[in-house]
């Protein structure tokens, strides 16, 4: 089993920055991909960014030059630096990673559980 767990949500001002964390432990003997997704009320989720175990990242065109996705290998985790946020910014964000598993190196795909950003004034 891989576990993905997630944390850096809450409220902030349009104009304001948060920092999403996600972090994948178990039986895990590579990972690929790592990325986030959000996903608002009556929307389908949509990828927000995602970066290749070879550091190259892509980014959906509505955040491109205020969300920065960055990878720390050694701790298996990825972050969503997300700054200059706007209202439609809003939603649940999901990290999502997959690889290979340990002893067996069959793959794996695995979600996390959500957090929650608000963006208000």
């Amino acid at each position: 089993q891989v576990q993905l767990a997630e944390s850096g949500g809450g409220l902030v001002h349009p104009g304001g920055s948060l920092r999403l964390s996600c972090v994948a432990s178990g039986s895990i003997f590579s990972i690929n991909a790592m990325g986030w997704y959000r996903q608002c009320p009556g929307k389908e989720r949509e990828l927000v960014a995602s970066i290749t175990s070879g550091g190259s990242t892509m980014y959906a065109d509505s955040v491109k030059g205020r969300f920065t996705i960055s990878r720390d290998n050694a701790k298996n985790a990825i972050y969503l630096q997300m700054n200059s946020l706007k209202l439609e910014d809003t939603a649940i964000y999901y990290c999502k990673v997959d690889g290979r598993r340990r002893y067996t190196t069959s793959y794996f795909e695995s979600w996390g559980q959500g957090t929650q950003v608000t963006v208000s004034s």
